[in-house]
């Protein structure tokens, strides 16, 4: 019981710390690992401590006992009782993340079917991979939508008011999107924050996921057209709306990313981003046993 409840501890605290040393990670791709990895690891971690807790005689004793108890009217002990109520609480949250994001699912679905019948009768389809739907609209907007294909809708209000370059950076940007599959990691994000708004970690998920995958995409436009000319893009596409279910290059974390831009941020190589990423999410993955074990010693000086 001891082992499991350093766990949990363990997960709370992870959960607190990780996002301020998440802040730091100056790549979005490998802070996207970081944030990630966090979570299922503190998922993870907490299913192994209830598991432990369900367990403390290591076998399937623990339902027996408990029935053992309510048949010869007997008190459970702490261990019984503790098992079964991490094991029922682990059990609604996951069915509420499952629940809120299946919902969560089917609302975007039909909002997005319902947009591009509206799309593809009213624009003009340009083919590719993935192919782009063409407004007659003054204002520059730019947008993605993760259909089966994917769908980038631009107006034509980028070619009055962005030069080629820029309309080719916004488009870039667009399908960096769609190629990166970014809508589902914001889905998936959206969902945790939503269903287990606990521990900093769950909660600031949504938003910041939001943010990553937008600087993501502008280093990948970046990376063929240079900062500053995805930088003026920016400015010039921000704040003309977009559905709720779409990703939009000029809707979220405008200023975080207008700075990042001004610096031009060097685009790491392959090789640096895997190595990165795989040492993030390695780190992320032991946090919560480090702290854990740490939780544990500390408790046998103190005790022993």
């Amino acid at each position: 019981m001891t082992v499991a409840l350093a766990l949990l501890l363990a997960c709370a605290a992870a959960g607190w710390l990780a996002p301020p040393l998440l802040r730091r990670l100056s790549d979005p791709v490998v802070a996207l690992v970081g944030w990630l990895t966090s979570i299922v690891a503190v998922v993870a971690t907490s299913a192994v401590a209830v598991v432990l807790l369900l367990l403390p005689e290591h076998g399937l004793s623990t339902l027996h006992h408990c029935w053992e108890s309510v048949v010869h009217g007997t008190t459970p002990t702490v261990e019984v009782l503790g098992g079964i109520t991490g094991g029922a609480l682990l059990t609604g949250l996951l069915v509420r993340v499952a629940v809120v994001g299946a919902r969560g699912a089917r609302r975007r679905a039909r909002a997005r079917e319902e947009q591009l019948s509206v799309l593809r009768l009213a624009g003009r389809r340009e083919a590719g991979a993935p192919p782009t739907v063409w407004l007659d609209h003054e204002r520059p907007l730019a947008f993605s939508l993760a259909s089966k294909p994917g769908v980038v809708v631009a107006t034509e209000g980028l070619h009055l008011h962005l030069t080629p370059s820029e309309v080719d950076a916004v488009l870039d940007h667009e399908r960096a999107h769609l190629n990166g599959h970014h809508h589902l990691l914001v889905a998936a994000a959206d969902a945790v924050a939503t269903a287990l708004p606990v521990l900093p970690l769950f909660k600031r998920a949504g938003g910041t996921i939001r943010e990553l995958v937008e600087m993501s995409a502008d280093m990948t436009a970046a990376r063929t057209h240079g900062a500053d000319t995805v930088r003026t893009a920016l400015l010039r596409v921000s704040c003309h709306g977009a559905p709720d279910s779409a990703l939009a290059m000029g809707r979220d974390a405008i200023d975080a990313r207008l700075e990042r831009l001004r610096r031009r941020p060097r685009t790491p190589s392959r090789v640096s981003r895997v190595l990165s990423g795989t040492l993030t999410g390695l780190t992320a993955v032991a946090l919560p046993l480090a702290t854990a074990s740490t939780t544990m010693f500390t408790l046998m000086l103190l005790t022993c």
